[in-house]
């Protein structure tokens, strides 16, 4: 079925967080474009299926490692990627943001360095910091415009025997980048020299740009597996983040077994979402035609942001993106790295609610992240008010 993308549909009385629990300082009417969920409504197969769930009238506790769940994220990595991957290596998760803080508890210890690429997705340093890890990090390289890793200073942070743990974003949030097997290849072959673990964050893995490959990191490298976590969900992909159903790979049966006890013995977060798993199961199995559109149109949206920059406001630059659906753009020509002077300007004389690019670290200064997985009216909306508040 052909899906209609340009719907504005209203969140409010949803309890939506976008919505609902906006950044400090940003004014009752202004857009919100920062929590990474989508303002498109669920493929038909996702609503079909929970329907028909809802209608067996029970919703009780639910078994996640079942043949159907299973499958359908197996059969998924295989058929999307050609990624042969076990189903006894799956694990739930309520969420990646919980499945890394327990990573973290079970692969390190306090005053342990956890090694970030920053600008990274905020939540990796505030749980490593509110866990009393040390971030440590390992910064990308801004260069003409795009970003690619610091391989000599990666290699210098890994081999301190304090630092225990890469934290490795595949595809990168905010920078958009879709990192190459070549590059995946270096990143494991520094730890591998070193013998340090990797959590590897590819939740936005299907949200790639026309013509980008994405390379799973246990397809590039099968010979370091046992020293690899990889946290995946369809939460992203379809739109079912409060569906609280996250799919976590395991290889190292000593991981698995603390894994086990940690999340079930000490934590009792083993418990899956009985619509969640319905709704993860119909996106995998029949969800395909839906997220060919919902790329199409996030191209759309990206080059409708590239030309309005490129039109109205030259001197910015939004960071070409080759997966994810959130734009970065580089407002610093505009505000000489004045990060305050620019969220002042989005919250106050804008009135559009994004994250601040300093909350990804000091290298995300000056910037802006974006959620464009919107109607493109809405985007359209957002960058004419960003326009009148720089000429105003």
């Amino acid at each position: 079925m052909k899906y209609n993308f340009d719907e504005v549909v209203d969140r409010r009385g949803t309890s939506a967080t976008k919505v609902e629990r906006m950044p400090e300082g940003s004014s009752e009417d202004a857009l919100a474009l920062w929590v990474a969920d989508m303002d498109f409504p669920c493929a038909e197969p996702i609503i079909k299926a929970l329907h028909e769930r809802i209608d067996r009238k029970i919703f009780g506790y639910t078994v996640y490692d079942t043949d159907e769940c299973l499958g359908a994220v197996t059969d998924w990595f295989k058929r999307r990627y050609g990624w042969e991957e076990k189903k006894e290596n799956l694990f739930f998760s309520p969420g990646i943001v919980s499945a890394y803080a327990v990573l973290l508890n079970i692969l390190t210890e306090e005053g342990d360095g956890v090694v970030v690429q920053r600008p990274i997705y905020y939540p990796f340093m505030m749980k490593a910091k509110s866990n009393n890890r040390v971030i440590v990090d390992n910064p990308l390289i801004y260069e003409n415009g795009n970003y690619k890793m610091d391989f000599e200073d990666l290699d210098k942070k890994m081999a301190d025997p304090k630092n225990k743990v890469l934290v490795f974003c595949s595809p990168h949030n905010p920078a958009g980048r879709v990192w190459t097997e070549e590059e995946i290849r270096t990143v494991v072959d520094i730890c591998k020299k070193h013998d340090k673990w990797i959590i590897c964050d590819e939740i936005h893995c299907d949200l790639l740009r026309k013509g980008v490959v994405f390379h799973p990191i246990l397809k590039v490298a099968p010979d370091y597996a046992e020293k690899v976590a990889v946290c995946t969900a369809p939460s992203k992909t379809f739109n079912l983040a409060g569906m609280k159903t996250s799919n976590i790979v395991i290889h190292n049966e000593e991981l698995k077994k603390t894994w086990k006890d940690f999340i079930g013995n000490k934590l009792s977060m083993d418990g899956a979402s009985a619509l969640g798993l319905t709704a993860m199961v119909a996106a995998y199995r029949e969800g395909e035609e839906w997220l060919e559109q919902v790329k199409e149109y996030l191209d759309g949206n990206f080059a409708y942001i590239d030309s309005f920059l490129k039109e109205h406001l030259p001197k910015a630059h939004l960071v070409p993106s080759e997966g994810t659906y959130l734009a970065w753009i580089d407002f610093n020509a505009y505000v000489n790295g004045d990060e305050k002077k620019l969220e002042e300007l989005m919250q106050k004389k804008a009135k559009v609610a994004l994250d601040e690019g300093y909350i990804f670290g000091d290298a995300g200064k000056g910037f802006e992240r974006i959620n464009v997985a919107s109607p493109r009216s809405v985007i359209a909306e957002c960058m004419e008010r960003i326009l009148k508040a720089f000429e105003e």
